[in-house]
């Protein structure tokens, strides 16, 4: 275990430099000292592991594995581990920081941290995953714990990794320890509801920024790059709701159909498809970089990390922009779409679904509960209407973006915790 250094890219290519230039302007609004800043914006601890597996040929194969821990000035640690062979520190690390001032911006007691493997577990198989994910687990056997830092499924990774993370973490421990993980399956103390999390939170937040903007959503067209998890379900309740979605991609695939695409028919051929929308027949094939600008009233990046830069900012024709994914907008971006009056929401609140039924989860597993799934829905919908409201009235008070109003708000909550005595 060692602590790791790497160089600064641009603002373009690094997501951390964007989340400080976000973060250093709610710090001037909160005239907040250079202290306070370099306290509440540095990570509190980066974790570099370096560990190796027997693969199914008998082979070993060396992995990189990182866990870095923002916060937990507002409670324990929370945050995802990814399995992707793009993750690096500085990846980490802002999306450790989001997780901060996405917990701290809805009311969560919890801090941030983010963890993952630079890996491809496309070509892992199910044995090479769980021993990956136990030999992680076994590296952090020390930082994790129900009341010291709580992990979570992110890119990659899902609930069977989750299972296999609680089950080592509790045969280390000499018990079972289901609190130690979110995102689990219901038989290994999971909750109803978080599979689809995110997603319904980002659904929910649409329409509730269409109903600010006096938009129908019957008549509304929508936009969705990526179809994960995450933007799976997202396109699935906007359908629900009678909202158009006229064009989705994935890695393999970008569609689009005027007419509106017929969202379960599609995961239906996806599910028969290896989970690829390539071939689907009832929509025309269109470049991924156009399905960004495409004249759609809303745009949801639901895929990776700036993915909205200076370089296309200005070629965006949708007035809405809900960011489903973290940090799908980088920070050299912010000024050209506010000056092209796009009504953006930002990712530490348009994706907090997650987070807030993480909670849940861990909550009932805390206290030995099972809540059932209207329960859970109707909690989750209850914290993201008031935390909208919050952000769109401070914005509204304050003249600024949304994404500043959430960033004010979120740091407010941080900072104020960080002054109080018992900090």
């Amino acid at each position: 275990m060692s602590y790791t250094k790497e160089p600064v890219l641009s603002v373009v290519d690094n997501p951390y430099e964007s989340m400080l230039a976000r973060f250093n302007k709610a710090a001037d609004m909160l005239r907040l000292s250079q202290e306070e800043r370099h306290r509440l914006s540095r990570p509190a601890k980066q974790i570099l592991l370096n560990f190796s597996i027997t693969l199914d040929n008998g082979s070993e194969k060396n992995f990189e594995g990182y866990r870095v821990i923002h916060s937990t000035v507002l409670g324990p640690s929370k945050g995802g581990i990814r399995y992707d062979t793009e993750v690096n520190i500085d990846e980490v690390k802002a999306l450790a920081a989001w997780m901060t001032w996405k917990s701290a911006l809805v009311g969560i007691p919890f801090g941030g941290a983010k963890g993952g493997i630079n890996c491809d577990p496309s070509k892992l198989s199910r044995t090479e995953l769980e021993k990956l994910t136990r030999a992680y687990t076994q590296a952090l056997a020390d930082t994790f714990g129900p009341h010291k830092d709580v992990p979570a499924p992110d890119l990659g990774t899902g609930p069977d990794e989750m299972g296999w993370l609680m089950d080592e973490f509790s045969l280390l421990h000499g018990k079972i320890i289901h609190a130690v993980v979110t995102g689990k399956h219901l038989y290994a103390g999971g909750s109803l509801g978080r599979v689809e999390a995110t997603g319904r939170g980002v659904s929910i937040i649409t329409l509730l920024a269409l109903d600010k903007l006096k938009k129908r959503s019957t008549t509304t067209t929508v936009a969705i790059q990526g179809f994960g998890n995450v933007g799976l379900h997202t396109a699935l309740f906007l359908w629900e709701q009678g909202v158009k979605v006229v064009a989705v991609s994935d890695v393999s695939a970008a569609l689009f159909n005027a007419d509106g695409i017929d969202i379960p028919d599609l995961i239906a051929y996806a599910g028969r498809n290896d989970r690829s929308i390539y071939g689907y027949y009832h929509a025309y094939p269109i470049l991924h970089n156009e399905l960004l600008t495409l004249p759609v009233d809303v745009l949801i990046p639901a895929a990776r990390e700036n993915v909205i830069t200076a370089a296309n900012a200005a070629a965006i024709k949708a007035g809405i922009i809900v960011e489903a994914a973290n940090g799908p907008t980088s920070a050299d971006a912010d000024k050209i779409l506010r000056e092209k009056q796009i009504f953006v929401v930002p990712d530490i609140l348009a994706n907090a679904g997650g987070v807030i039924v993480s909670y849940f989860e861990w909550l009932q597993n805390v206290k030995n509960e099972t809540w059932n799934i209207l329960e859970v829905n109707s909690k989750l919908e209850e914290i993201l209407e008031k935390s909208f409201r919050e952000v769109y009235a401070t914005a509204r008070n304050s003249n600024d973006s949304l994404r500043d109003a959430a960033y004010l708000l979120a740091v407010k909550r941080v900072a104020s915790a960080q002054q109080a005595p018992d900090n």
